[in-house]
């Protein structure tokens, strides 16, 4: 999808350039309704989202972003399939964001895979549930897990960018495996609360 100026932003936001992502996330309009998104690039100024939903010329919205957190903007211009809106923020939080966005840039660059960035942890019991967004449940075996992430086996493969919840823990699959797939979690967790077995 060819990305779109954003007609808002300032010449500081301009220091920043725009880089490709693919994050899923949400968005929250101002009459409080929340849809499913995803966003293709950014900038600490700006953002261009994947969505079937086509808000108004300048309306609020809320995103929460997969690896970014929260984020709040106004719309800035819409086209088939989604739309592209202007971010505010303190310089802070900028700031803060263009270090996210370096890294979620070159993170493959430095050879950082979702498998390699922590080391491994055994599971107190392998066995637990994923998620689906459609609402159905499936039994699966931890296989490999860390605290960015976990392989499981499962008879059942959800393509590749599908949103699951591996026990109570967010995230998405990464990869298919010969007997299961990968998960990346939305969040860190932490190391404690993975070998109590709180996933």
């Amino acid at each position: 999808m060819q990305a779109l100026p954003i007609a808002n932003e300032t010449a500081d936001d301009m220091r920043f350039q725009a880089v490709g992502v693919d994050l899923l996330g949400r968005f929250m309009l101002t009459d409080h309704s929340e849809y499913a998104c995803r966003v293709q690039q950014m900038s600490p100024g700006s953002v261009v989202v994947e969505t079937p939903i086509v808000p108004g010329h300048d309306e609020r919205v809320i995103f929460y972003v997969d690896h970014i957190g929260r984020l709040e903007g106004a719309v800035t211009h819409t086209f088939t399939g989604g739309f592209a809106a202007s971010l505010r923020a303190t310089d802070r939080k900028r700031s803060k964001l263009a270090a996210q966005l370096t890294w979620l840039a070159n993170r493959h660059e430095l050879s950082l895979p979702e498998d390699r960035r922590h080391e491994r942890i055994a599971p107190r019991d392998p066995v637990t549930q994923v998620l689906l967004d459609d609402g159905r449940r499936y039994e699966v075996r931890i296989m490999d897990l860390s605290l960015s992430g976990a392989a499981v086996q499962s008879a059942t493969r959800p393509a590749v960018g599908t949103r699951v919840v591996l026990g109570s823990t967010s995230g998405r699959v990464v990869r298919h495996l010969e007997d299961g797939y990968a998960i990346e979690f939305a969040v860190v967790q932490s190391r404690e609360a993975l070998e109590n077995g709180q996933l």
